[in-house]
């Protein structure tokens, strides 16, 4: 009996054992905190800077191996520290679907119970920028930091991604792709030691074990154009032969096909739509009741005019004020006349003239750029609570009545009195062009300012030979044709269009990419498979994606 017993005993102590053993031989630990640097080179190619802190449980294996997930195969340069004392690398790299290493964490292995920080350097990796699928012009930029299988991994993660674009790269230029779940919707941006513009997504609640994709585009020209990868060359002999192979099927489906050859039309133009909207999204949130105050300026932003229009309505201001003065008209050349700082200018009008105190027409425009952006924000910040359908439609009643007030003058002079009052308030509507050569059919007595809007008008001698009044001064009245007068007025947008801000839809674009920019899809085609220890699995097979796969398995 007490040998059975014995025996007992001894078969519990050593299953006990054995199964201790086991439970201690696995990596278990909470992934604290990951933060990434990923920095987009103006070689086209990525460093990456890793800051990951490990707590290891008490029953847990000593991490002493620490396998980190890289983009792709294409990477060199690879260092490691622990306080800034180096460890080694290995090429062994059990992480689950993708390219990496291993890091050897020698004498600073983590041993149960313990944390530690681990700094992980990847100098360099190519093949990582791709073309942007929604914008020819623009490369797209998609990351996704290391995570680990969700075996090894407990508890929750503050993670931090901070993305530097390449140098150059201006404020308003590169756009954020939709954030992951759990992250905000819009990163915090802002300029590093270098002046690369920033993005950065946080989430101090973050898994260690799931997968986050992270993207953002920016102007091609920042890279050479051979570091973007680019689809394989499209084989036509095999897509013929594929074409005579499936004819039958071809045929079969062609009903269904067809029905869908609209669709891609239909995105494009949807698309191109979608570039001109540049309010962002939470504007359109209805809330309640008519947002007065607004300036006819702020008015046509909420109406989403065409931003050529909306310059033009901001120089009548400045040199309405007394402030400007133009001195050509192609290229248009403005001069700064009277005190600023003694002049009550609305903040869009001082940047306005900030950016046209540029000589350099570059720099110009990313002034004029850097402002209309300003300009969109305020008004998105003044109109949240209020109705945007309600807002729009209260200040055109105020465009109708001001044209009404203009027609119905009795007299050239009083029709230009109150179209002097009203000038901004009639540019906001959509057929002003076509309206204002309409009113002013007949002679018209232009303003006393009109002199320092038109230069050719400031020289021009009236009827008989005489020069007018406000020939070399700003003061006096003189009379136009009304076709000249209304095509002045329409020639002044028209010379934004062309000559200041380039491009209309291109100068809009690039706002809509910063105050509005469209949620881009993170990734698509298939996961990857790998071994059951990591916990990778790239989801980027698309054209506009360059994923990091980056899983450990310890």
């Amino acid at each position: 009996m007490k040998q059975k017993l014995f025996a007992i005993c001894l078969v519990l102590f050593l299953t006990f054992g054995l199964v201790t053993g086991v439970s201690a031989q696995a990596y278990y630990f909470s992934l604290d905190k990951e933060v990434v640097n990923v920095f987009w080179n103006s070689d086209g190619t990525m460093m990456l800077d890793y800051q990951i802190t490990f707590s290891n449980s008490s029953g847990g294996h000593v991490i002493d191996m620490v396998d980190v997930g890289a983009p792709n195969s294409n990477f060199s340069n690879v260092s490691a520290y622990v306080n800034g004392s180096p460890l080694s690398i290995s090429s062994e790299f059990l992480g689950e679907g993708g390219s990496g290493f291993s890091v050897d964490m020698g004498s600073y292995a983590i041993q149960p119970g313990q944390n530690g920080t681990l700094h992980v350097v990847i100098g360099t990796v190519e093949g990582v920028i791709h073309k942007d699928d929604n914008d020819e012009a623009y490369a797209s930029a998609v990351f996704s930091p290391s995570w680990f299988g969700p075996q090894y991994v407990y508890g929750v993660t503050d993670l931090t991604v901070i993305y530097h674009m390449p140098p150059g790269v201006q404020p308003s230029e590169p756009r954020w792709h939709a954030a992951p779940d759990g992250f905000p919707s819009e990163p915090q941006t802002g300029i590093d030691e270098q002046g690369r513009v920033m993005y950065t997504w946080s989430n101090p609640a973050a898994s260690g074990s799931t997968q986050y994709l992270f993207g953002a585009s920016f102007p091609q020209s920042y890279v050479p154009e051979t570091a973007i990868v680019t689809a394989p060359p499209f084989d036509l002999t095999g897509l013929i032969e594929g074409l005579i192979g499936n004819m039958f099927n071809i045929l079969c489906c062609g009903f269904f096909a067809f029905m869908f050859v609209g669709m891609p039309i239909i995105t494009a133009v949807q698309g191109n739509k979608r570039k001109m909207q540049y309010l962002p999204p939470k504007v359109s949130i209805e809330g309640h009741g008519i947002k007065r105050g607004l300036t006819a300026v702020e008015a046509a932003i909420l109406m989403e005019e065409p931003l050529d229009k909306v310059m033009t309505m901001i120089l009548f201001g400045v040199v309405k004020k007394g402030v400007a003065e133009v001195v050509t008209r192609e290229p248009l050349q403005l001069k700064s006349i009277g005190d600023r700082a003694k002049t009550e200018l609305h903040e869009y009008e001082t940047h306005f003239m900030e950016a046209f105190d540029e000589k350099d027409i570059k720099e110009r425009r990313k002034g004029l750029e850097t402002m209309t952006v300003s300009l969109v924000r305020a008004v998105s910040e003044k109109m949240k609570g209020f109705s945007r359908k309600e807002t729009i439609e209260y200040y055109k009643r105020i465009m109708e009545t001001a044209w009404a007030q203009v027609q119905k003058a009795n007299t050239p002079e009083m029709q230009m009195a109150f179209f002097d009052q009203q000038l901004e308030w009639t540019m906001l509507d959509r057929e002003y062009d076509d309206r204002s050569r309409r009113v002013f059919h007949g002679p018209v007595f232009v303003p006393m300012w009109w002199g320092s809007y038109d230069p050719t008008y400031r020289s021009r001698p009236t009827s008989g030979g005489i020069s007018s009044p406000l020939q070399g001064q700003r003061s006096g009245s003189g009379s136009l044709p009304g076709a000249d007068f209304a095509a002045s007025v329409v020639g002044g947008v028209q010379t934004f269009s062309q000559k200041v801000i380039g491009n209309v839809s291109t100068f809009t674009e690039k706002i809509t990419g910063v105050t509005n920019p469209p949620p881009k899809p993170t990734s698509s085609g298939r996961s990857g498979g790998g071994r059951s220890s990591g916990g990778c699995a790239c989801a980027c097979a698309c054209a506009g994606c360059a994923c990091a796969c980056a899983g450990g398995g310890r």
